[in-house]
């Protein structure tokens, strides 16, 4: 039961976000699309923010397994990393995860890198950096501070792209420029 409940609060919340935005969005609209009282979301998110934050987790937990499925058909491990980063950065494109993830979620949550979803990133990032220095294929970087700054850069052109006149033309762009960056790091 509190799973369920849960979950219809999240889906309430992620439909109202992903439409009309957090701002526009009341928690009014969140119980009664789900059937639910106020105290249920009090009870289980403390409020509005926490709500997105959940959201967040949600939109964040899919993210990640679409990465994973893109970088698991690519021909190489360096491939698929390089893949896995770039679509990262493309999927500021998809209209919910604009709004939510790269528009709405800093603006009341604050700075995308000190969210709690980001170390589980930077983590995935070293163990890949790791594995492709082990295969010989990157240089010798230090691997956190080389997860850090790819984690940052791919957040910051999301960012970019989100709240761009012209998302299409600013992703091209980005991506084109953050596969520049990588190939910096292979062994030549």
């Amino acid at each position: 039961m509190i799973a369920e409940t849960r979950a219809k609060l999240v889906a309430a919340a992620r439909h109202a976000f992903g439409t009309i935005g957090y701002a526009q969005s009341s928690m009014d609209d969140f119980t009664a699309e789900a059937g639910l009282t106020r105290g249920a979301l009090y009870h289980h998110f403390g409020d509005k923010k926490g709500l997105l934050q959940a959201v967040i987790g949600e939109i964040d937990a899919e993210m990640t397994e679409r990465l994973h499925q893109v970088s698991s058909v690519s021909p190489t491990r360096w491939q698929g990393f390089v893949d896995e980063c770039s679509t990262y950065i493309q999927m500021a494109l998809e209209p919910e995860i604009q709004r939510i993830m790269f528009r709405d979620g800093p603006a009341v949550l604050g700075d995308i890198s000190q969210w709690p979803t980001t170390n589980g990133c930077i983590a995935a990032l070293k163990q890949s950096l790791r594995e492709l220095k082990q295969d010989g294929v990157i240089i010798d970087v230090d691997e956190e501070v080389t997860a850090r700054l790819i984690n940052g850069a791919s957040s910051h052109a999301a960012l970019w792209i989100a709240n761009s006149d012209d998302p299409q033309e600013t992703s091209q762009r980005a991506v084109a420029g953050f596969r520049t960056l990588l190939e910096a790091l292979r062994v030549k």
